[in-house]
């Protein structure tokens, strides 16, 4: 029988990246998988790799109507849901001194108001015995240059995690977080300029105690792990970093 069969997975940021490839995981799995994003080519390409398995609604984290648009769609879709994986996110590399209100708030609005509030709309659909896994970031953790207000976001929802999790036992909803180092998803590439981004990778894989980037592959077993496997565990956070947190 496949791992997931029978399961239905809703995963937000699950276009591209790690998001990504935690839904074909999933799918590949057996489960039925539902994935969000902001640019509907983006999404739509994502939708045809994964298959009959996967439904594509295109929604902002950010926007609460378009995360009770996701929880109707889910509702209509799934009925109950048993894996909710909130990866949404958006990150920026901006110098403290040069850090502006909007850059500030559409960081918070993305990584920590959307990720509260798409777990409160969920939690109606959520099995007993289900998982949520939200993902945080080696950020939160370390004092990293150009990132503050991104870390601060991240560090929110180490926060929550904690929080949620408590709130969420009498329901029997386990709550964890994945801390993901550095991760190989074209990120750098698509962000800045090809000098510029070679530079950072050598410098970030220099800096990290394997001498490596992760695989998105590598975070989604993860994902998986703490989604259905980790029965005996919430309110945690797993780094999947290379060490870096840890070293």
């Amino acid at each position: 029988m496949a791992a997931y069969g029978g399961k239905n997975v809703v995963i937000t940021g699950g276009s591209s990246g790690v998001g990504f490839a935690a839904a074909k995981l999933f799918a590949d799995g057996g489960a039925r998988v539902l994935i969000t994003g902001r640019t509907r080519d983006t999404l739509d390409a994502a939708r045809e790799q994964l298959g009959k398995r996967a439904v594509a609604v295109p929604g902002d984290a950010a926007s609460l109507s378009d995360l009770d648009a996701l929880a109707d769609r889910a509702r209509a879709e799934f009925g109950r849901v048993d894996a909710l994986f909130v990866n949404a996110g958006v990150t920026r590399s901006v110098p403290f001194e040069s850090m502006t209100e909007l850059v500030y708030d559409d960081l918070f609005a993305v990584n920590a108001k959307g990720a509260y509030f798409t777990v409160q709309k969920f939690v109606p659909l959520l099995r007993e015995g289900s998982g949520v896994v939200v993902t945080t970031s080696v950020a939160n953790v370390k004092g990293l240059p150009m990132v503050s207000a991104y870390a601060a976001s991240k560090a929110a929802l180490r926060s929550m995690t904690r929080s949620l999790a408590r709130e969420l036992l009498p329901r029997r909803i386990r709550v964890n977080a994945i801390s993901p180092g550095p991760i190989d998803t074209g990120i750098l590439e698509k962000s800045m300029p090809v000098d510029a981004a070679v530079q950072t990778r050598a410098q970030m894989t220099a800096n990290n105690p394997m001498l490596r980037f992760g695989d998105p592959a590598e975070v989604a077993k993860a994902v998986a792990f703490l989604a259905f496997d980790a029965t005996y565990t919430t309110g945690a956070e797993f780094p999947v970093d290379g060490g870096a947190s840890q070293l």
